[in-house]
């Protein structure tokens, strides 16, 4: 079963025990909410009861369809199509009781979290003796199929903290199946790398391209298998393109700020990108925190009337975070608090910490179809490049990550022109850059409301992009006939879902809008500069040490 140590991990900063006693009092104080929906439970259970006792009657027992329920006995056999029926109607009276309670608004939406993750570990697909599919696998296979099921689930135990793997391990290697775009390591200090890829046009644009990832996982979610890098395209498209590649902090690097992310990475890596080119400007290509970091950089780059980045491209990036979405059952004061303690005697928040918390806001897709398909179907996880990149998280410095949550969760200083930067007090109308933002659609990390809101506080000329799919997929978007998005022009409207109303959809990726765009900005083409400088020479082949750090 799934290990407590991985339940804490996961639940610990929502303070799920504090969240039910205040829902229980609330419930004591107002009884007449929850007396009604448990008797509804009660009288609609007794009728699915009924119903599947009575041949022929399985159809009655249906809600409504699951993509996950889709093996015929669902809708044919008594049994599996009344605990279908069961489980919806308490998901039902689950919700219906949260909704009738006088709660907070951040106690509400911890509750509400809570019901979410008890509808989804209670549903009858996710455990062998309620899903028809394990016994019909367990016939086919002649039992192999639960045997191989338990030697996973053993596995996990013992060598994956008893989370369900994801991803084989060892089936993507760094450097040769992903971040495999050739190119050189230029520097290295005690916090980054910064990566120079090889070019493969004769000419390039004047103004280089820099990569700014998160530092949540490691930075080769800009540079993926190939085919799916977005720093592959750039190059391909004529583009000189550096990346910073974070290191893994350890307990040596607990007191590190935002501060030092600014200085020993982003402004760092714009002074060796000037001295390998030896052009002035850099455009700057930012993803999630990446992204935040690289607007916020550009605040206190203008504040000193420095202008050395050109063009901004922000995806999937946080600038307001008055509605954090579903991140932001974690980052209430309390929740940061009770968090900044348990960094407290380590320096640094664990990796598996943060994709703990990631999985649990999609627990039927991050969780339990792999406890599912691992443990009771007995397969392997299949091999897929964005969740090697997903589990291939990096720990958090504990002062970084306690100043992040608490001024920009908690209390939204970046939006409000509050948040100081390294004795400097930033100003996002003061970044006067062209900058395209990228918002998608089904964001579950940077809702693209949040991302529409804070691209209305930039002060420069900005393109406003609404692609299709989630947080990564959004974002590792190449040429696809799938793949769609929405331009906005002009100034970005103040209401997000009339403008995506008023916007037809585009087919293709935005990365070949991007492609335009970004062209039309980044200066004549030139020779390609050289691979380092004399003060900057090549110390590594790409991917670098950094990414490979455990």
């Amino acid at each position: 079963m799934v290990s407590p140590s991985w339940l804490a991990a996961r639940f610990d900063p929502v303070d799920v025990v504090g969240t039910l006693a205040e829902t229980a009092r609330s419930v004591v104080a107002e009884p007449a909410t929850a007396a009604a929906a448990t008797a509804r439970l009660a009288g609609d259970s007794l009728r699915a009861l009924a119903a599947a006792a009575a041949p022929g009657a399985t159809r009655e027992l249906d809600p409504p369809p699951d993509r996950r329920h889709s093996h015929p006995s669902w809708g044919t056999n008594a049994w599996y199509a009344l605990c279908r029926r069961e489980h919806a109607l308490l998901a039902e009276w689950a919700r219906a009781v949260a909704a009738g309670t006088e709660l907070g608004p951040v106690t509400t939406r911890k509750l509400a979290f809570v019901v979410d993750q008890v509808v989804a570990a209670t549903d009858p697909v996710n455990w062998p003796l309620t899903n028809p599919e394990v016994p019909a696998t367990a016939l086919r296979t002649g039992g192999r199929s639960l045997l191989r099921g338990l030697r996973n689930l053993a596995r996990d135990v013992v060598t994956n903290g008893g989370a369900p793997l994801q991803v084989p391990r060892g089936a993507l290697v760094v450097g040769r199946d992903i971040a495999a775009t050739p190119g050189k390591v230029v520097y290295r200090n005690d916090l980054v790398e910064l990566v120079q890829y090889a070019p493969t046009t004769d000419a390039v644009h004047r103004t280089p391209l820099l990569l700014s990832p998160p530092w949540i996982n490691k930075y080769y979610v800009m540079d993926l298998a190939p085919g799916r890098s977005f720093a592959q395209w750039a190059v391909d498209h004529g583009r000189t393109v550096f990346a910073l590649s974070y290191r893994n902090p350890g307990p040596e690097h607990r007191d590190l700020t935002m501060a030092d992310y600014l200085d020993s990475g982003l402004l760092t890596a714009l002074d060796v990108v000037e001295d390998v080119t030896g052009e002035p400007r850099t455009d700057v290509a930012a993803l999630c925190l990446g992204g935040t970091l690289a607007t916020a950089g550009a605040a206190w780059l203008a504040a000193r009337g420095d202008r050395r980045i050109g063009t901004l491209t922000l995806l999937n990036t946080m600038l307001d975070y008055s509605e954090p979405g579903p991140l932001g059952v974690f980052t209430d004061p309390r929740a940061v608090e009770r968090l900044e303690r348990r960094m407290r005697g380590p320096g640094y928040l664990p990796g598996s910490a943060m994709r703990a918390t990631f999985d649990a806001l999609r627990p039927d897709d991050l969780i339990w179809r792999y406890v599912v398909d691992g443990w009771w179907l007995g397969n392997e996880p299949p091999v897929f490049d964005l969740l090697v990149w997903n589990a291939d998280s990096t720990r958090m410095p504990a002062a970084m990550q306690t100043e992040y949550l608490t001024g920009l969760y908690v209390e939204n200083r970046l939006a409000t022109g509050r948040m100081e930067l390294a004795g400097v007090r930033l100003d996002l109308g003061a970044v006067r850059h062209d900058t395209y933002v990228v918002a998608a659609e089904s964001d579950h990390i940077a809702p693209w409301r949040s991302v529409h809101a804070g691209a209305r506080l930039l002060g420069g000329d900005v393109r406003f992009v609404l692609t299709t799919s989630g947080h990564i997929a959004g974002v590792v978007n190449p040429p696809s006939p799938r793949a769609a998005h929405r331009v906005g022009t002009g100034p970005v409207p103040a209401d997000a879902d009339a403008w995506r109303d008023a916007t037809g959809q585009r087919q293709g990726s935005w990365w070949e809008d991007w492609a335009v765009w970004s062209a039309e900005r980044a200066g004549p083409m030139r020779p390609p500069p050289p691979m380092g400088s004399a003060d900057h020479p090549p110390l590594d082949d790409a991917p670098g040490r950094y990414v490979r750090e455990t």
